[in-house]
């Protein structure tokens, strides 16, 4: 997989985590009458109960090694689990939020592609074709949402699993979504990805970008997704974090109300994601 690197402005090449598992499990025959099992939320638990536990703690040291995590940053230097370490809290100094009011930011530390909602709420997300309507489970109105645009920021094992408000603002609205849990990943393009995972849903009334629709995805191994429940917030005020599993967050934008940076339109447009920092801007405001 080659993403982008839009400070170095360099392309990278990545393997999925758990590649090698992840093609038996939805590649062959066997695989897949497993992946029956493995998708119920029992093994999730029993795998989110053992990352709990001090004995996980041995998995931390070769994860900082593996993925040349720089422990400095965070608040903590010592972990009673892998669970612990995987949900560690940036120290202040190392959160960077752009505070200029027309600037979107990221909500998160991921790897971003941008599509365009089409007419009939259609989006392409992983190979696959869904409605909008099948992203908030058609219990919310999307039709204002149309000619807007879809942000997935997809997170992977190593990146920083807390994420923020992109505005300040108001919640509406949050919808809560179980749902089986499949990878979120490529391998998986034959699933409806975003209709199988749990999710939440929020509606946020922002001060500079209108109503918005924030859907957190959980994925594969991921326990759950742990949301603060604020109800009102100022721009990069944290919102939540995943537990262990790669997640991803997906921003719907109303039309005409943001110009997305240029160099993640060129990489979007050719499928290639680009990677973004929490509170890094993206974009801006329409006619700011």
């Amino acid at each position: 997989m080659k993403i982008y690197d839009r400070h170095k402005k360099e392309y990278i090449e990545t393997q999925q985590y758990g590649q090698g598992k992840l093609e038996f499990l939805y590649g062959s025959t066997f695989g897949r009458i497993l992946l029956k099992l493995v998708i119920s939320p029992f093994p999730s638990k029993i795998y989110g109960l053992y990352n709990s536990m001090p004995a996980s703690k041995k998995k931390v040291q070769p994860f900082i090694q593996k993925y040349s995590i720089s422990i400095s940053e965070f608040e903590k230097s010592e972990y009673n689990s892998f669970n612990d370490f995987f949900t560690r809290k940036r120290k202040t100094d190392f959160i960077n939020i752009d505070t200029n009011t027309d600037s979107l930011i990221s909500p998160a530390d991921s790897k971003l592609l941008v599509y365009k909602i089409t007419d009939d709420l259609k989006v392409l997300i992983k190979g696959s074709t869904y409605t909008v309507n099948e992203l908030v489970s058609d219990k919310t109105d999307v039709s204002d949402f149309d000619g807007g645009l879809c942000l997935v920021f997809r997170l992977c094992m190593d990146d920083y699993h807390r994420y923020c408000f992109i505005d300040s603002g108001k919640l509406l609205n949050r919808l809560y979504i179980k749902g089986k849990l499949h990878t979120v990943s490529s391998i998986s393009k034959d699933y409806k990805i975003y209709k199988e995972n749990s999710r939440v849903v929020n509606i946020l009334d922002t001060e500079h970008f209108g109503q918005i629709i924030q859907i957190e995805v959980g994925a594969l191994l991921v326990g759950k997704i742990v949301d603060h429940h604020v109800t009102s917030f100022e721009k990069g005020d944290e919102k939540g974090y995943f537990e262990p599993g790669g997640s991803t967050i997906v921003l719907l934008l109303k039309k005409n109300t943001v110009e997305i940076d240029n160099d993640i339109i060129q990489q979007s447009q050719n499928g290639i994601e680009t990677i973004v920092k929490y509170g890094e801007r993206i974009g801006k405001k329409t006619n700011a």
